[in-house]
């Protein structure tokens, strides 16, 4: 049964791998890290995060974005080792049309391919289909982002087209933009029970 999105109340999201927490200023010591050792992290990111200053910037801007309704970002917490691991969103949100985007996620290097992804993806989608009554789950990337790319078809997104010249990058070129998502019926006739499989390997 759908509840009522309130952007003020703090979700919590976690299951045994993985803890989902709203994203806060004082996220960014536990995240600072990441901008300052792990820069290739960012490549395909649209705006400049690497580095102190930059990356306090980001945080804030996420932090803005909630504020004014139009976001929600959480920070990663890996329970297994003990390690804040990175951050994820959900934005673009339309309460009306029962849409939403998913995205901004990155992780720390040493978290890539660890199946935390999945862990986060599984416990996001379970909320926005079945709490939050949505219909579709929007994602974009890059669409030279293979990983990225890979990643979102592995845990069952469909995809779509590509958006040409759809944002530009911070070098002054602009980046094609894949448009990939999952149905409420796709999530309800399968992709839930596939993707919940896949958390144990």
């Amino acid at each position: 049964m759908s509840e009522v999105f309130d952007l003020s109340k703090n979700y919590v999201l976690e299951d045994a791998c993985v803890l989902l927490q709203p994203l806060l200023v004082e996220d960014c010591k536990n995240l600072l890290v990441f901008a300052l050792e792990q820069p290739e992290i960012w490549k395909y990111s649209t705006t400049v995060v690497a580095g102190e200053e930059p990356f306090r910037n980001y945080i804030q801007t996420a932090i803005d974005a909630r504020k004014a309704g139009k976001e929600y970002a959480f920070s990663v917490f890996d329970k297994r080792t003990q390690q804040y691991a990175g951050s994820t969103r959900f934005y673009d949100i339309q309460i009306a049309n029962k849409t939403l985007q998913l995205g901004y996620t990155w992780y720390g290097k040493q978290f890539q391919g660890t199946g935390l992804n999945r862990h986060c993806k599984f416990l996001l989608l379970q909320f926005a289909f079945e709490r939050m009554g949505m219909v579709r789950v929007e994602f974009r990337a890059d669409a030279t982002n293979a990983r990225s790319i890979a990643a979102m078809k592995s845990i069952g997104c469909v995809e779509e087209g590509i958006l040409r010249q759809h944002q530009p990058k911070p070098d002054g070129t602009r980046r094609d933009s894949i448009v990939l998502s999952i149905l409420k019926q796709e999530w309800e006739n399968g992709v839930k029970e596939r993707l919940k499989e896949r958390l144990s390997s």
